[in-house]
């Protein structure tokens, strides 16, 4: 059905079978001009011969002083449609004006006048039409006429077919995408027909299982957050009904304060990972591009996870180069870079283990977080940016954050123009490395 406010459209079996009966009607028109041609050509040439020919068996009959014979072989000639000139002893032409005229534009030689054969032989001249009304070209048009309205006949039965043939899968495909378009996930388009059309339900099947894994995807991350909002949610609701049923008391108070405010930090660093994770694609996720030192702002964000680190008894390292390395990015979105990914490595690093943060002064100006804790497999890193994906993997025996943190950092990094990549550090744990453009 066509969409509303759209023209109709014409089917692909209507199209087929009008291009076929156009191919077919140019075909047989082109073939019977041509014919037509060679035929009228071919018809000429043998008149001539045969014009000829009586030419020289009358020549005598028609200049002998009989002339009761003379007459007998005018009528013959006449009946066949050829005219009789004769050339009188002072010059004059005697015969049909016509005929008279076709001899005295080929200059009283043998030759051809318009449409009439000329054959001059001594003191005569036989005229013959070519072309008379019902002779060979008007029985020559009508078989064009047969052939061409035979050819369209087939033509149209040929094309009707094909293109039925054509549009069966087509037909097959769209509904599968229809269907998809209502939510169905479990149909697939049959590979069938030209290549083409082959080519087109495998691409409606191949967007369907797309489709149906970053579903899969989707419902699992939005398990994982489910689980990661319930968590806090529980907790912050169990001690606010402590101490509204008075269950907490006296010197409880606080340290219960403390658990809530914990918990709610918690919800709101989920809900802001969400948020701007969410807001990477929009229009109204701001970047201010301006030239910043990175070894300035490493150094401060330095001084901040140097005490955390510290208070979860781990090894902080800083490694700058002596002078400054400029590039133009957002210092804001790279703070928040850094600080993902600080987050993530203290979080997993055991205590007495090493945290390092390392900018190399080169073209590539890299900026590198790595970590002594567990680390991750070569498959963890081809998925380390893929939401709740290493949540999924390791909620149950490794502490986890939110799920979006590592998605977050990829999005912010790609928004910068730069890039991330994940790998095995030389402390042990895992290292990601970030890269900026020059400009």
């Amino acid at each position: 059905m066509p969409r509303r406010g759209t023209a109709p459209r014409t089917g692909l079996a209507f199209r087929v079978t009008a291009l076929c009966l156009a191919v077919a009607g140019v075909a047989v028109l082109v073939a019977g001009l041509v014919s037509a041609r060679l035929v009228l050509t071919a018809s000429r040439e043998v008149m001539r011969e045969t014009l000829s020919d009586q030419a020289d068996v009358v020549a005598d009959q028609l200049t002998a002083p009989d002339g009761a014979g003379r007459a007998r072989v005018v009528r013959v000639l006449r009946g066949q449609g050829i005219a009789v000139v004769l050339f009188g002893v002072d010059g004059d032409l005697v015969g049909d004006p016509r005929a008279v005229r076709a001899v005295e534009l080929t200059g009283r030689r043998s030759g051809t006048a318009g449409t009439r054969l000329v054959e001059v032989r001594d003191r005569i001249a036989l005229v013959q039409e070519t072309a008379t009304g019902d002779g060979p070209g008007r029985a020559l048009l009508r078989n064009i006429a047969v052939a061409l309205g035979v050819g369209l006949l087939v033509a149209a039965a040929a094309g009707l077919l094909l293109g039925k043939l054509v549009a069966r899968p087509l037909r097959r495909t769209a509904a599968v995408a229809h269907a998809m378009g209502g939510g169905r996930r479990d149909l697939r388009a049959p590979e069938r027909g030209p290549a083409e059309v082959a080519e087109v339900a495998g691409a409606v099947n191949a967007l369907a299982d797309a489709l149906a894994r970053s579903e899969a995807r989707q419902r699992e991350f939005l398990l994982s957050v489910s689980h990661e909002l319930r968590t806090p949610l529980t907790a912050v609701k169990g001690f606010a009904e402590s101490l509204a049923d008075g269950v907490v008391a006296g010197g409880d108070v606080p340290a219960v304060g403390r658990t809530v405010v914990a918990e709610a930090d918690r919800l709101d660093r989920l809900v802001a990972d969400l948020l701007d994770l969410a807001r990477l694609g929009a229009d109204d996720f701001r970047v201010d591009l301006a030239p910043v030192d990175l070894v300035g702002l490493v150094a401060g964000a330095a001084e901040v996870w140097r005490a955390r680190c510290a208070a979860k008894g781990l090894e902080f390292r800083l490694d700058l180069p002596p002078g400054p390395v400029v590039r133009t990015t957002d210092a804001r979105r790279l703070r928040q870079v850094l600080d993902g990914l600080l987050e993530n490595a203290v979080r997993l690093t055991p205590a007495g283990r090493p945290v390092v943060i390392a900018l190399a002064d080169d073209p590539g100006g890299a900026l590198q977080v790595r970590d002594g804790g567990p680390g991750l497999s070569a498959e963890d890193y081809r998925v380390a940016f893929r939401k709740g994906a290493l949540h999924a993997k390791y909620e149950r025996s490794r502490p986890v954050g939110t799920g979006v943190g590592l998605a977050l950092v990829h999005g912010l990094v790609t928004r910068l123009g730069g890039t991330i990549g994940a790998g095995p550090a030389p402390e042990g744990g895992a290292a990601f490395t970030v890269r900026l453009p020059h400009a």
